[in-house]
């Protein structure tokens, strides 16, 4: 599995880069991070989806569907020959990196981007509203994966590097992590948001 690249939301502020193995950020805040709160969710909220049964063979995602953020946006491969990651220009689609896992693939985390807007009109606008125990579904050509939400962190920019080995780790079980800013001070974002969810059985 190659390095984990650098990832650039440019208009969103995000900045992470990966150099001999270890991962920083640039920009925002030195200080700590701010744990999302891990209740479970009320009743009536999140919206389960139909239960789906998952395909056999690994394949790259199209979709992405969070069914209690409503949110059904199309996935663009994306590389990065020079080192740099930036998702697609529209922020209603996500860029997925297509040099690391796939979904369905037993190891490795499958890497899904994507800009926040504070004015509204991005996909991830309100990631950090997920609650552990969220559905996340992710299409491909061969079928759905359901994920679970396992956690979710906004973190300072500059404390991104403490984690980020672990949470955009590709040698770890097959897991879907989803990533974009947070914390818009009217010039920049300060934060990331960082979702990891695991394969439902």
């Amino acid at each position: 599995m190659p390095d984990a690249p650098r990832i650039v939301l440019a208009a969103a502020g995000l900045v992470l880069a990966a150099a001999g193995g270890a991962w920083w950020a640039s920009g925002g805040s030195a200080d700590g991070t701010r744990p999302a709160t891990a209740a479970s969710p009320a009743p009536g909220q999140g919206a389960t989806a139909t239960p789906v049964r998952a395909p056999r063979t690994p394949g790259a995602p199209r979709r992405v569907l969070i069914p209690a953020l409503d949110v059904d946006a199309p996935v663009l491969p994306v590389r990065a020959p020079d080192g740099t990651l930036v998702p697609p220009s529209d922020p209603s689609r996500l860029g997925w990196w297509a040099d690391g896992a796939r979904p369905g693939d037993a190891e490795g985390s499958v890497l899904v981007t994507g800009h926040t807007v504070h004015t509204g009109g991005g996909a991830l606008d309100d990631l950090e509203t997920l609650r552990r125990g969220d559905t996340v579904v992710v299409g491909t050509k061969a079928g759905r994966f359901r994920y679970v939400v396992r956690s979710m962190h906004v973190y300072s920019k500059g404390r991104v590097a403490d984690d980020a080995t672990r949470l955009f780790s590709q040698d770890v079980p097959g897991r879907l992590v989803l990533i974009t800013c947070e914390d818009w001070d009217g010039e920049r974002y300060l934060s990331n948001v960082v979702v990891v969810a695991t394969p439902r059985d």
